[in-house]
Parts: C-alpha cells; structure tokens; sequence
C-alpha cells in the first residue's frame, strides 16, 4: 500500500514537471533549396531558453548530428553555416535536452545551375506563396513551373504566385529554365486554418484560473514534498505502534 502511494506521487509529480513549451525552427534566407557554398543561418526560436534548444540533423551520412563541431557553428540556439554544401542536404530540427522537438524541416543544396525558391515552412490555408525559379545570377529568366511531374505553368517573369492556397496546392514543385537546367523537387506543405473560438463574455474567471495554475505549478513541488514525507511517516508510525504498558503481561504490546 506504501509502495502504491509513493508511486502515484512521484507519477503527479512527473507530470508537472512536463513542459509544453516548444521551439520554431526559422531559416534564413527562408527557402528550402540553397545554391552550393551559400550563407545559411538556422534559429530555434525558443519559449524557454533554459530547455537548452540544439540544431540537429539527418543526412545521408549523419543521423541525429548536433551543430558543430562536425558542421556549422553554433551560437546558443542558433547554427550558422558558412559554405553550405550537397552534402548538407537533410532534415533539420530544434531538440531540447529532455527531448522535445520542434517540427522539421527539409532542406536541399544544388551544385547545379537552377533551384527553387519556396518556403520551407509549411504555408497556412488561405495564405499566398511565390515561387521563384533562379539561376546563380538571375531570378527573372523565363521558365517553366511543374507540380507532380506536369507542367503547371510557364512564367516570363521567372516566378509564379499562388493565391489563397488550399491542400489541394499541396505537393512536390521544381522548375526549369531552358538552357540552364531544372531545380530540385522541393515538397510544399499546407496546413489547415486555426480554428477561432467566441471571446467568453466575461475574462475574470479565466484571469482565475490562470492565477490558480500559476500558484499550482509554483508551490506544488512543495506540498508534494511535504506529502510525501507525511505518507512516509504515516505508514512507518502505522507499522511501528508505541508500547504504552511496558512488559505488563496482561498489556501485551
């Protein structure tokens, strides 16, 4: 029964001491596709910064890699890569030191001629996206917009926009430039639009309940403590009765 009570107190105390707070991975320039030997600048924008958010990484020869020393520089939560390279190619995310993670992101370096410009981040519905279709020196030649493989659009100018996108616009994009080449595919990623609640009329009773889960998430480790060490107690004094009548045979203890 002791066994039992001091189980279920350190699983409440467990689940306070889970934190919701998340990181947001940001790239800057914010593409998802790099020429070779670029300036990339990766961020975890952190709720807490004493979670200690770190960039790590999956490539085709790394698994679960941190910023530096082996690639990039870091600097606190943030990675800088001076000269990107093919092999940087991969899935970046922000991990904590208790193993949070933020959401991922793909990332795709070209040694070729032509890449594609699109977010990186996924786009919320209704938003409008450019794709941009460039070459090293030039983001204004015409070419030619594909989706799944099927030309989509040709573009003078060099980029297209899409307006109000849906999840129907979701998939995989390249673009081509004749005489210079074709870009990567790149995954464009559509998430649904937040649902919006009514305001309650009155904010106090929320304003209380904030301030209650304050003054819980404060001083709970304390009364946990301290019902703890009074469990402890209980069950050791219940286990070890005092003996008020001495060796009276008629009194057993």
């Amino acid at each position: 029964m002791e066994g039992t009570s001091v189980q279920m107190l350190l699983a409440v105390v467990s689940v306070l001491s889970c934190t919701t707070d998340q990181a947001r991975l940001t790239v800057s320039p914010g593409s998802s596709q790099f020429f070779k030997d670029k300036f990339v600048s990766l961020s975890c924008e952190e709720d807490d910064s004493s979670a200690g958010w770190t960039l790590r990484r999956n490539t085709t020869t790394e698994t679960r890699t941190q910023c530096g020393p082996d690639w990039g520089k870091a600097a606190g939560s943030s990675c800088k890569i001076s000269h990107i390279d093919p092999l940087d190619s991969g899935v970046y995310w922000c991990e904590s030191r208790e193993g949070a993670t933020s959401q991922s992101i793909n990332i795709t370096v070209s040694g070729g001629a032509v890449i594609l410009q699109s977010p990186v981040l996924p786009v919320m519905e209704g938003e409008n996206i450019t794709l941009i279709c460039r070459t090293q020196t030039s983001s204004d030649l015409p070419a030619d917009f594909y989706k799944h493989g099927s030309l989509i659009i040709d573009r003078p100018t060099g980029h297209v926009t899409i307006l109000h996108v849906s999840k129907a616009d979701e998939g995989v994009y390249r673009c081509n430039i004749r005489g210079h080449g074709e870009s990567p595919p790149s995954w464009i990623s559509v998430t649904g639009t937040p649902t919006t609640a009514a305001p309650p009329p009155d904010s106090a009773p929320l304003q209380q309940v904030f301030t209650v889960v304050r003054y819980l998430v404060v001083f709970c480790p304390y009364v946990i403590s301290t019902v703890l060490m009074v469990s402890v107690s209980t069950q050791t004094h219940r286990k070890s009765p005092v003996c008020l009548h001495g060796d009276d045979p008629a009194h057993p203890c």
